[in-house]
């Protein structure tokens, strides 16, 4: 299983549910590196120092961290969507069907466009 490390502004719901599914997520709460104005490198480098993928909402920031060049081990973003229990288990699933890394790989998770009675689904965008 994945080990993650969720920033602050992700949904600690999402967290569980990963838990639940086996994955070793640490939170910026646990690891006492929430709520200090910490700025985005810093997070970015705690994760890689704890060999764990980051997982957060914040979008712009790490994508321009991650084509700055930036060693990192990995970044999956998600868009702030309440679709906790979808969200997480492709999460899962995509996490599953890795066969290598993510090192140095940023994975945008994003809600695909269905019709209103289509269970929604997420797609996998990698820059």
């Amino acid at each position: 299983m994945a080990r993650l490390y969720s920033n602050e502004n992700f949904a600690i719901d999402i967290v569980q549910i990963l838990r639940d599914y086996g994955h070793d997520v640490l939170t910026s709460y646990e690891a006492r590196q929430a709520n200090q104005g910490i700025p985005d490198p810093e997070v970015l480098k705690f994760a890689t120092n704890q060999n764990r993928i980051l997982i957060t909402f914040n979008r712009d920031d790490f994508i321009d961290l991650h084509r700055s060049g930036m060693n990192h081990s990995g970044i999956i973003i998600c868009k702030d969507d309440r679709d906790y229990q979808g969200q997480a288990k492709f999460i899962n699933d995509f996490l599953q069907s890795q066969t290598t890394e993510l090192s140095d790989r940023l994975i945008r998770i994003q809600k695909q466009n269905q019709p209103k009675s289509s269970t929604p689904a997420f797609i996998i965008r990698e820059y």
